[in-house]
């Protein structure tokens, strides 16, 4: 009996599936996956495929295997992949508005959103069906949830408490009918006052954890953001972000595709200094700005949408959190400074 028909009779159940690009070059299969998976540390992925559980064409692969184009990559572990992982928790939630049809809450800066590969609990989900029974499941199983925003992103989220309710949010965002208004510290003195960026926004062919933009249209979904500028601090700068579309990372690829990387965004080539001088007391500078506010700065301010029962359009605006406020005022300071 074969590896795969025994893997089959124990009841596997497929965790990740990726197809390699047309233009994949030769690359280790352990280090294939980590750049798809999110949290995967190498010796996981080794063990996994030393178990049998990494598949190539169906066929079980060792860690060393080069993955090439057009093939089909799957991890097969002996449990579903969502057993477990809908724990109700008590976990504090700030609500900031709730009746029988949905609940709009505040996100914190690096709470997870959904519970998924590396982080199992402690999620926004896991507080949602703690506090309220029922939650209807999106086609991805994920319950209440019509959009989500980064783990390191603050800010506002609606959850539909029915059915009728996730329909009817889920076409509003479908449809782009939603209010959606986010602040973002960038790097650089952005030139105009205000603009509007466009370009299909897709997985990277490079890096797998981030998304690109590609311009010709030829790859990724259409996305369009809406900037302004709130206020200039020389060597980054404050801007308004107003969604068009809902892309993952969408603020986070566009602002770099422009030249613009988001400030202290690890992922994305933030965290390093950009934009300024080369002098050691701004170097040290910038990375106590790091320290006070040690992710991404991007929060999601405004929210809006029509009510699914009362037809009301409901507008919710949050105030910016702390650490950013913290590193708004040090930059703040400094630009005056600069200035005397």
């Amino acid at each position: 009996m074969g590896v795969t028909e025994e893997l089959e009779q124990e009841e596997f159940y497929e965790h990740f599936k990726y197809v390699a690009h047309s233009g994949q070059e030769p690359l280790r299969v352990d280090k294939f996956l980590m750049n798809f998976i999110e949290n995967a540390t190498r010796n996981k992925v080794q063990q996994a495929a030393r178990a049998g559980n990494v598949l190539v064409n169906e066929v079980p692969v060792k860690p060393n295997y080069k993955v090439k184009p057009n093939d089909v990559v799957r991890v097969v572990l002996a449990h579903p992949p969502h057993e477990n992982l809908l724990v109700a928790e008590d976990i504090p939630l700030d609500i900031i508005f709730e009746d029988d049809q949905v609940i709009v809450v505040n996100k914190s800066a690096g709470m997870v959103v959904h519970p998924g590969h590396g982080n199992y609990s402690g999620t926004l989900v896991n507080g949602l069906i703690h506090h309220i029974e029922n939650l209807p499941t999106n086609s991805n199983e994920r319950p209440g949830l019509v959009h989500r925003i980064d783990k390191d992103t603050s800010g506002l989220l609606v959850v539909a408490k029915t059915e009728f309710a996730m329909a009817h949010l889920s076409k509003q965002f479908f449809d782009r009918t939603t209010e959606r208004l986010y602040y973002a510290l960038v790097w650089g003195n952005v030139e105009e006052e205000e603009g509007r960026i466009e370009g299909n926004i897709g997985r990277s062919l490079k890096n797998r954890l981030q998304m690109d933009v590609f311009p010709e249209g030829d790859f990724g979904k259409h996305a369009v953001t809406h900037f302004k500028v709130i206020e200039r601090f020389n060597y980054v700068t404050l801007v308004q972000c107003k969604l068009e579309t809902g892309r993952t990372h969408q603020i986070r690829a566009h602002f770099k595709h422009i030249g613009h990387t988001l400030f202290n965004d690890e992922r994305y080539g933030g965290n390093t200094v950009l934009k300024g001088t080369t002098f050691t007391k701004y170097k040290q500078f910038v990375d106590n700005c790091f320290k006070v506010l040690p992710r991404q700065a991007l929060h999601a301010k405004t929210l809006g949408f029509e009510h699914p029962t009362t037809k009301e359009f409901l507008r919710f605006n949050s105030e910016i959190p702390q650490d950013m406020l913290d590193c708004l005022a040090k930059w703040r300071s400094y630009t005056i400074n600069q200035s005397e």
